[in-house]
């Protein structure tokens, strides 16, 4: 029959699609628009701030709760505990200038943990939701929900109590909630597979972006704003990402297809390397496709190590450190993204080849950093630059596993990314719930307490991290074959009609809509 023919030709001999053998792609990557400032890249840019916007959102809280609580007042209710193993402790933390909220540690606890719960708990519907609404304005208005609650923070701390501020920040995490998976699907539209690294490395990276500027900007607020200094973080932050939002939703659109004014050379350039055809087709999702896809697996461990790793690292250290491995991290991704978009430019590497080594880095890196901290005893300085340089590697996942959801499945990647994610960020709470009951102990030495939580963490990275390499690809998988939705029609009314006259037709299943 002519559509299985048709099929056969496009698929390799394992059974998946390979992107670089879409029809039309050669001559769509010859034929790139040669533009200082394409449509996509204004995208990437916009996406990058987003990012930014959102984990501004996510930390700032962390940097407020210390000028809003009152530790004066219950310092006395609390012992204070700290490792003197080695004769020398952290840089203390300065309370000179006590807050308004005399709030336990465990109270603090609740409060910065509300963000998180609502953020969790919306990946998955989000995911499925963007899927068949489309990404765009689930991103947009996500975030303009997280940036106008901001402003009801100062309010629910000084009227509605603790649980008043949980309620808020539980509000916010629910708006933020879109942001990965519907970043990722609009990112699988949008860019083409050979620009996907640095320009996924580089929407990603807002995350360490919006961290750094985050902590320092939120300190000098809490300490120089207005409203009482901490509540000016909220307010100042609040505007900054409903400006955004606003303009997001305004001059970002869906996918290259709806855009109104893109150069028509590049959306044909986009849609002709991510579907082999201009007109782009939206399935419904092969649920059972997914269950049993290794490679999809392979990612769901990679990103549930990476975060409980990630989590081990950031405990040990200190906050006033924060801000040097974000920044080693932001550096080393943007580096290493340019080089795996090179790899597979040049066409030395396949697509799995780039990722499972650039990967590698970002997972063996971190793993080997925490095995050589637990060995250097007392030396801080020593300590704190091994685990910097191991934050900085972790940068290599955004070329990595962390991108390779586009690789699999562009149609289904944010779907696919609101699982993993989800996934993650639930082992990234075992990490500071681990290494709280191992290092519980006071009858045994500090340091090795931690030399086992370290151990441990570096034991999850190389693992997940060596079965992402066994099982993982880059490939486009069978069950995401544009060539598929033309075949269709075909199967159900028994026409040997050519696959080419019925995508031009109207014979179309209804399952299968224009995106």
């Amino acid at each position: 029959m002519p559509f299985r023919r048709s099929s056969l030709n496009h698929r390799h001999r394992d059974g998946h699609v390979l992107v670089w053998n879409q029809r039309n792609l050669h001559e769509s990557l010859e034929q790139q628009p040669q533009r200082c400032f394409a449509t996509r890249y204004f995208v990437t840019f916009m996406l990058f701030l987003g990012m930014a916007n959102a984990y501004v959102m996510r930390t700032n809280m962390s940097v407020a709760i210390v000028a809003m609580v009152n530790h004066t007042a219950i310092k006395s209710g609390e012992a204070e505990e700290y490792d003197d193993e080695c004769g020398d402790r952290d840089i203390p933390i300065d309370d000179s200038q006590d807050g308004e909220f005399p709030w336990s540690s465990a109270l603090q606890g609740y409060i910065l943990s509300s963000f998180f719960y609502g953020y969790v708990i919306t990946q998955i519907p989000f995911g499925i939701l963007a899927k068949k609404y489309g990404s765009m304005r689930f991103l947009g208005y996500g975030m303009l929900i997280n940036s106008v609650f901001a402003f009801l923070v100062p309010v629910a701390a000084r009227g509605g109590g603790v649980w008043g501020l949980c309620a808020v920040r539980f509000i916010q995490g629910l708006g933020e909630g879109p942001i990965v998976p519907c970043t990722h699907a609009m990112l699988a539209k949008w860019i083409p597979p050979n620009e996907r690294s640095r320009m996924g490395a580089a929407v990603y990276a807002g995350a360490q972006f919006g961290t750094i500027i985050s902590m320092p900007l939120s300190g000098l607020l809490a300490e120089y704003g207005f409203d009482g200094g901490w509540p000016s973080i909220f307010y100042v932050f609040g505007v900054v990402g409903t400006v955004w939002s606003i303009a997001f939703l305004i001059f970002v659109h869906e996918d290259p297809s709806s855009h109104p004014s893109i150069d028509e050379r590049e959306k044909k350039y986009i849609n002709d390397s991510l579907w082999g055809t201009d007109v782009v087709k939206s399935p419904p999702i092969p649920f059972k496709a997914i269950i049993k896809s290794l490679p999809f697996y392979a990612i769901l461990f990679a990103h549930m190590g990476h975060n409980y790793g990630y989590e081990t690292l950031m405990t040990e250290l200190p906050t006033y450190m924060n801000a040097l491995p974000y920044l080693a991290m932001w550096l080393f991704s943007m580096f290493i993204s340019v080089v795996a978009d090179w790899m597979i430019s040049s066409k030395r590497f396949s697509h799995t080849a780039t990722r499972k080594l650039i990967n590698s880095i970002g997972q063996y890196g971190p793993g080997v950093a925490l095995i050589a901290a637990s060995y250097t005893g007392c030396d801080r300085a020593l300590t704190l630059a091994i685990l910097t340089i191991g934050v900085g590697l972790n940068g290599g996942i955004y070329s990595g596993f962390k991108i390779n959801h586009l690789d699999l499945t562009p149609r289904f990647a944010g779907f696919l990314m609101s699982i993993t994610n989800c996934s993650a960020n639930l082992a990234g709470l075992l990490a500071p719930i681990a290494a709280g009951h191992l290092i519980s102990d006071p009858s045994k030495p500090m340091m090795g307490q931690w030399q086992i939580v370290f151990f441990i963490a570096a034991f999850v990275y190389i693992i997940c991290g060596t079965f992402y390499n066994i099982f993982g690809s880059g490939e486009r998988q069978y069950w995401d074959n544009p060539e598929d939705d033309e075949q269709k029609p075909a199967l159900q009314s028994t026409v040997t009609t050519s696959p080419a006259r019925l995508s031009n037709g109207s014979t179309a299943p209804a399952a299968i809509s224009s995106s």
